[in-house]
């Protein structure tokens, strides 16, 4: 395990592959960590230089008390990369993940080789959605919300044929802290950039699962603004492409890769 201080924060993190090697930055979703992109990961681990952290709230990273700008996200984000010297990357985000690299996109553009956004979109959810989730995760926990959870990032199929693994995964919801989930809540009801994102420049991969409840089609589709980025919908994938079809997620992002000549 690999720690750094960022901004104050500590932040967890893990790097494989050679050292100097194009890199890869995989970014996480609400409620879980890193390790939803270890079967990604290691399709590309002997080729590219891959870092993937538990951003602020999440996983082993520290969970201040309080609400979480996308700034602040974008802060810890950009001191890692400057932390592991890293000048360029791609970055690969799921859902918040996904909002995190369209504003570090937007932020430091010299920085960006690609944008690989999964089930995400530049506004995610309403005011009284995230409200509602703060408050219960500040005043109950996220048991109330776990099972709700589990059908919204998960297709049926996954949900009825791979108990065990879902248990898994509802068990990692269940590990995150409260405040770190309630102050990322606040980070997307706080969070909307739709009138920007046209103003992106990296080549950018989109890719949704059409039986998403998290984040529709239609909704993720709204990252078609960035101009000339490429849509592309995974049959029978929930919310978490890289748990439920890391082998489909990692041939469209090979792909994506050559096309624009990273490694």
């Amino acid at each position: 395990m690999t720690f750094a201080r960022i901004n104050a924060i500590l932040l967890h993190y893990r790097t494989c592959g050679p050292a100097g090697a194009p890199a890869l930055v995989f970014a996480n979703s609400l409620g879980t960590d890193a390790r939803i992109w270890d079967a990604v990961i290691e399709r590309f681990s002997t080729r590219y230089f891959c870092v993937s952290y538990d951003k602020r709230g999440h996983g082993l990273s520290d969970a201040p008390a309080g609400d979480y700008a996308l700034d602040d996200h974008l802060d810890d984000l950009e001191g890692l990369l400057d932390h592991l010297g890293l000048g360029r990357a791609v970055l690969v985000g799921d859902s918040v993940g996904g909002v995190i690299a369209q504003g570090m996109a937007l932020r430091a553009p010299e920085r960006i080789a690609g944008l690989v956004l999964c089930c995400t979109a530049p506004r995610m959810g309403d005011n009284a959605m995230w409200n509602a989730r703060i408050q219960t995760a500040l005043s109950q926990g996220l048991l109330p919300m776990a099972d709700p959870v589990m059908e919204r990032w998960f297709s049926p199929d996954f949900r009825r044929d791979r108990p065990v693994e879902l248990a898994g995964w509802r068990n990692l919801f269940l590990s995150t802290n409260p405040q770190g989930y309630a102050g990322t809540c606040a980070t997307l009801r706080d969070t909307d950039l739709s009138s920007a994102i046209a103003a992106i420049a990296a080549p950018t991969l989109i890719v949704a699962g059409d039986e998403d409840l998290a984040a529709p089609v239609d909704l993720v589709r709204k990252c078609t603004a960035i101009p000339g980025s490429r849509f592309q919908v995974l049959a029978g994938v929930g919310h978490i492409p890289s748990i439920e079809q890391p082998a489909a997620l990692a041939g469209l992002i090979t792909d994506f890769l050559k096309e624009v000549g990273h490694g």
